[in-house]
């Protein structure tokens, strides 16, 4: 069974930085896919970041590139979210996702297994 736990969130001022982790627990996820959602108040789930284990590609929202970077330590089945530059809007609960597949996707259908989430909120 696969068990996704992250941490890291935090009430923080604009302009800080924070780091997620998402640490994955059940097997080893080398070739998978994992992705970071997020998701304000009355709205929608939303992509923020994904990264893939083999080749080790990555993605971003438009909304988050140059300030956000996803990476990925093998050895500790885990995932960062390094989020620099923080902005009000940024507020929001992140959750990590996991896929069994090689290549990531902005979808988030198309995710099977999903952390509880850390909140995040930023202030102005």
């Amino acid at each position: 069974q696969v068990q996704l736990v992250e941490s890291g969130g935090g009430l923080v001022q604009a302009g800080d930085s924070l780091r997620l982790s998402c640490a994955a627990s059940g097997r080893t996820f080398s070739g998978y896919a994992m992705g970071w959602f997020r998701q304000a108040p009355g709205k929608e789930r939303e992509f923020v970041a994904s990264f893939s284990w083999g080749g080790g590609t990555t993605n971003y929202a438009d909304s988050v590139k140059g300030r956000f970077t996803i990476s990925g330590d093998n050895a500790k089945n885990t995932v960062y979210l390094q989020m620099n530059s923080l902005k009000p809007e940024d507020t929001a609960v992140y959750y990590c996702a996991l896929r069994r597949v090689a290549y990531a996707s902005s979808v988030v259908s198309a995710y099977a297994y999903w952390g509880q989430g850390t909140q995040v909120t930023v202030s102005s």
